[in-house]
């Protein structure tokens, strides 16, 4: 009988504080385990994890952080000291203990730890939720027109615009809201729910399916800590639940698909609740609709089924669907057209659109007289009927609703720096206002810096189109200079010096900076595989085709220029005296051939095919051989071979 008794009064005080304090909806302490709606266990892993944060802990403090009564929590202290899970460190005032784990309650609490790594408050079922949110729905609140002069009193709103939002408001449907930046739409959107009941309440965390998940934030809900009736006071409620103020959540262009979806943290193994639950019960503003990382249309049509049916499907981190009250005011504020964000289908949801035009010059000077009062500074209409003829009828901008606001912050900036009185004046609007509009435009920056990838292929176009001195292409600008490059053993015996022949050796400045090797390969100076073909040195041309700039002398190939394929560019060729003196044809040609057949030891044997052996004059005959003339830049270059002369 006295448990009945207490429960009937615990009923009793909980039914007539919600009647004083006005409220739809009040939380009940639970009386045993069993009305909580958790099971056993959890509420130990929580005085588990607990105790392993701090050690020791007296049982009421531990009752306090995790939300539960100590009548309720008692019982499941005494089970746990039994088990030998925890031990009485000390005594504790009000006939409580001081508690702290035992070797085995250490391994339980590292084993709850890492299933679940969340410690507060015990969670809420979401059944309850659900309950309370219907309770507590903005559609049951009904606002009239003193409770929205009530919520628009410190702001200016002209009379067509206070109309049309009455019935927008009092509908609880959602309305876009759209116009110039700065005009106070995201300041309307945090009026419209002060239009509804103040407070309501919410749960701190809610479980489904073994799954948390956090729904209060700090960031987007605000605690109530008005003052309410004694007898509401000592009213008991369940401490699970945190009275809250009717939340205006705003998101902007940060909002993306995953902040409408159940964020699970894999880490903690704890979920967040998205955003549309956060604001359930309140206002959702969706601010500069259009600007989103996301489409506008991937994101109406993600509520598109939930404004029409108030309830949204969430997905938990097991796979399990569950569904979730969607009762809150949306209202998207956009600087463009919704007729050019979305189509008609989706218009036809949301069905009040609601232009916030700019003000007037009447709500101007309203405008500086309540901020010159916030300021405290002294109002002066003929310094705000200079500023409008001067800087916004004068230079054609439009007026705002945040410029008296933005303008005197900055006036009182100056002031405070300059240690002067803070008031209106013409000079220090002048002083402002070239700050606060100034836009750099018209000029034109330096010339952007050519990117290096982009002067490497101008530079490579250009060699293309007109080769440079250097380039092999200078040596061989038609396809016979191919067949002239690679001279023959009849060629290599021509070249005996003779007064004609060293004239014609001696190359131009151009032609000898076009032919003198460079440190790197040959195929380093001929990069394209048409190129290094042509480049293709054979056993004479390696150093019979190297001259240095400045020498004129004749060369004649010696046994070890043979056989050197890319000469190093510190060596050139140093005729004696007797290699200067001619030698017989006969004698020449024999040798050379003879060299060609049998390489001298640790060299390899070159890999151009050997020549056609050439028909030699008689040892008796007089006749001179020709020497071939090297390419020039002026040289007519003809492909027949040379006759000797008689």
């Amino acid at each position: 009988m006295t448990t009945n008794s207490g429960n009937q009064s615990d009923v009793r005080d909980g039914l007539l504080a919600t009647i004083l304090s006005e409220e739809a909806y009040r939380p009940i302490e639970p009386e045993s385990v069993k009305d909580t709606g958790l099971p056993t266990s959890l509420i130990e892993s929580l005085i588990f994890k607990r105790l392993s944060m701090v050690g020791i802990e007296s049982g009421r403090k531990m009752s306090e952080f995790i939300c539960l009564s100590f009548r309720l929590l008692e019982p499941i202290l005494h089970e746990m000291r039994s088990r030998q899970l925890i031990v009485h460190k000390s005594s504790a005032p009000l006939n409580d203990y001081n508690y702290s784990l035992t070797e085995l309650g250490n391994d339980r609490a590292r084993i709850a730890m890492d299933a679940c790594a969340y410690v507060g408050a015990a969670p809420v079922p979401l059944m309850e939720y659900v309950l309370s949110a219907e309770a507590q729905s903005i559609r049951a609140e009904a606002p009239r027109r003193e409770d929205l002069r009530d919520a628009f009193e410190d702001i200016t709103i002209n009379e067509d615009l206070f109309e049309n939002l009455g019935p927008a408001i009092n509908s609880g449907a959602g309305l876009f809201l759209y116009g110039e930046p700065g005009n106070g739409k995201s300041t309307l959107a945090k009026r419209i729910t002060q239009c509804f009941g103040q407070d309501i309440w919410i749960p701190r965390v809610i479980i489904e399916d073994g799954q948390l998940i956090k729904l209060f934030d700090a960031a987007v809900h605000e605690e109530s800590t008005s003052d309410e009736a004694s007898i509401v006071k000592s009213a008991s409620y369940d401490k699970r639940w945190v009275k809250i103020r009717r939340p205006t959540v705003i998101v902007g262009g940060e909002l993306t698909m995953d902040g409408l979806e159940i964020r699970y943290d894999p880490n903690s193994n704890v979920s967040e609740a998205p955003l549309q639950m956060k604001s359930n019960c309140g206002c959702l503003l969706i601010d500069d609709f259009g600007r989103q990382r996301i489409d506008p249309v991937e994101l109406l049509n993600r509520w598109i089924v939930p404004l029409e049916a108030r309830y949204d499907f969430l997905t938990l981190s097991t796979g399990k669907k569950i569904q979730v009250p969607f009762e809150q005011l949306i209202i998207f504020s956009t600087n463009l057209d919704p007729e050019d964000l979305v189509d008609e289908a989706f218009l036809r949801r949301i069905p009040y659109k609601i232009e916030i035009g700019d003000p007037t010059v009447d709500e101007f000077h309203e405008l500086f007289e309540i901020y010159a009062d916030i300021f405290d500074c002294d109002y002066r209409p003929d310094v705000v009927d200079y500023l409008i003829e001067n800087h916004y009828v004068g230079a054609g901008r439009a007026m705002r609703r945040c410029h008296p606001r933005d303008l005197l912050q900055q006036i009182r900036n100056f002031c405070s720096y300059n240690e002067l009185n803070l008031e209106m004046r013409d000079d220090y609007f002048d002083r402002v206002v070239k700050s606060y509009f100034s836009v750099v435009i018209g000029q034109e920056g330096p010339k952007e810096p050519v990117a290096p990838s982009k002067r490497a292929a101008d530079l490579k176009s250009a060699s293309t189109d007109a080769p440079t001195p250097t380039s092999v292409q200078t040596i061989a600008p038609t396809p016979t200079v191919s067949a002239t490059m690679a001279p023959t053993p009849t060629s290599s015996a021509t070249m005996s010096p003779t007064p004609t022949s060293s004239a014609t050796m001696a190359p131009t400045p151009t032609s000898s900076a076009t032919m003198s090797p460079t440190p790197t390969s040959v195929q380093t100076i001929a990069p394209t595989p048409t190129v290094s073909a042509t480049m293709a040195p054979t056993p004479t041309s390696s150093a019979t085709i190297a001259p240095t700039p400045t020498s004129s002398a004749p060369i004649t190939p010696t046994p070890t220029s043979m056989q050197t394929v890319a000469p190093t560019p510190t060596v050139s060729p140093t005729l004696t005296p007797e290699e200067e003196s001619p030698r017989p044809a006969t004698v020449e040609a024999e040798k050379f051939f003879a060299e060609e057949k049998t390489p001298s030891p640790g060299t390899r044997a070159s890999s151009v095919p050997l020549p056609p052996k050439q028909v030699v004059p008689p040892p008796g005959t007089n006749a001179p051989i020709v020497a071939p003339v090297t390419p020039d830049a002026n040289t007519n270059m003809d492909p027949t071979p040379p006759q000797p002369q008689s």
